[in-house]
């Protein structure tokens, strides 16, 4: 018999994961009208939005402007918001079948690439996703002690989030202060010895994957300019002719006229280098970075980039690796170890009759913020099709209160929506006092002891 399901016992959802993908689909549940729906959106930490805030640059407020719409989504009597609940622990993959008719996975893609080369694991080597965290204040990255001893930064990789690491390390205090950049990041920032930046792309500036706005940003930086060589940005009148992406078109434009561009002897470089493959990190003879040997590349007819056995000598003394992000398993949950995603065709998980899944875990990490919304409307459009035809399974324990005496039973102390209302007003406050946008609360402990009553 097909169930029927009614505002009394409406379809329950969870959806695993609360950033972008994960709110996005809650909202594409409550959107509709045919199916009547629940949804409980889980965290394994007590704030919710993921990569909005955690990820996203902390000069770049304007981005994180999405989370009014999430705000809605979240404060909806049909959502509940679980936040510090850890999926295979405080709720494992069976409970969680146990109390909803579907699942939804929507965590992102937390790990990152590495650069499989010697020397990675020296101290002052680590990934930028590492670094993003830290100055974003996440909980994990917080109490980590990170000394900025370094005068000399090789970042690996020419995407948006090299750019975004690059661009804080290349900016004053001053600049940062009208970001939400965490508090201790600031501090250490603001005694930092960087003097040269370099972002090295293995291929040349037509194949680069940043953007142009971020690219131009380091043109208006107060106390650092950008560096090009000409002859790592040329580019022939075929290869020229064969840029069909504007924004591509538009990266070399900006990368000319950097390169033409008159030195200021500004106390910070940024150097932006095509046609180099990093091949070693250097030990200082104290388990340190002392260096980065890179190689320098030609690209092969079919624009891929191949070694010429010339080599330099980079004097860094920290590497940040930004070569792609990957997703990490679920326990319980297939996973494809080879691309880093749950295996799915089109959000359904393979084999798994009411389980789904969306954003970066779907389908690798690509596109921006708001490329989640109709991925995650996608896959919802699946899980009703499914529900209407009554091929889900159905949950033997269907009700919020089942799940809070589960949750309850294991002693997890469930972080709410109207909790994090409680710390985002503290936030705002304390920033205000300082004349910021917002001042994090970094430390877990911290979260846990603010929130209602």
């Amino acid at each position: 018999m097909t169930p029927i399901y009614t505002p009394e016992r409406p379809l329950r959802v969870a959806v695993i994961g609360s950033g972008p993908s994960g709110v996005y689909a809650a909202e594409a549940l409550l959107k509709q009208t045919d199916v009547p729906a629940e949804v409980d959106v889980y965290d394994r930490l007590p704030t919710p939005y993921g990569l909005v805030r955690y990820g996203v640059a902390p000069d770049h407020l304007t981005i994180k402007s999405v989370t009014k719409g999430f705000e809605k989504t979240l404060a909806d009597p049909r959502v509940r918001f679980l936040g510090n609940v850890e999926f295979g622990t405080d709720l494992t993959h069976e409970e969680a079948l146990a109390h909803y008719d579907a699942v939804l996975y929507a965590v992102g893609a937390s790990s990152d690439r590495r650069l499989g080369i010697p020397g990675e694991d020296l101290a002052g080597s680590m990934s930028a996703t590492e670094f993003v965290a830290w100055y974003n204040g996440h909980p994990d990255a917080a109490a980590r002690e990170l000394l900025l001893h370094a005068s000399g930064v090789a970042v690996v990789g020419v995407g948006n989030v090299a750019l975004d690491v690059s661009r804080i390390l290349a900016k004053t205090t001053q600049e940062l202060h009208r970001s939400d950049i965490a508090a201790h990041a600031l501090t250490a920032l603001d005694s930092s010895p960087v003097q040269d930046i370099w972002i090295l792309g293995r291929r040349g500036p037509a194949q680069a994957a940043f953007t142009t706005k971020e690219l131009r940003e380091f043109g208006e930086l107060s106390d650092a300019e950008p560096v090009v060589i000409p002859t790592e940005i040329a580019l022939t009148d075929a290869e020229e002719a064969a840029i069909t992406d504007n924004t591509k078109k538009k990266n070399v434009e900006v990368l000319r006229e950097f390169a033409a561009h008159e030195p200021e002897d500004k106390p910070r470089r940024v150097h932006l280098r095509f046609l180099v493959s990093p091949v070693e990190i250097l030990d200082d003879g104290h388990g340190r970075v002392g260096g980065l040997k890179v190689e320098r590349n030609r690209l092969d007819e079919n624009g891929n980039a191949v070694g010429t056995g010339e080599y330099e000598v980079l004097p860094a003394q920290m590497v940040l690796r930004s070569v792609g992000y990957r997703g990490v398993a679920l326990p319980g949950v297939p996973f494809d170890e080879k691309r880093g995603v749950i295996p799915n065709a089109e959000g359904r998980v393979e084999g798994r009759a009411g389980e789904y899944t969306a954003g970066w875990i779907k389908r690798g990490p690509s596109g921006v913020v708001g490329t989640n919304r109709k991925d995650a409307t996608d896959t919802v459009a699946h899980l009703l099709a499914d529900a209407k035809a009554g091929a889900l399974p159905g949950a033997a324990q269907s009700t919020r209160e089942a799940v809070d005496a589960l949750l309850a039973s294991k002693g997890v102390h469930v972080y709410t929506f109207a909790d994090w209302q409680v710390l985002d007003a503290h936030e705002l406050a304390e920033g205000k006092t300082l004349g910021r946008p917002r001042a994090k609360v970094v430390h877990r402990e911290a979260m846990l002891g603010l929130r209602r009553g």
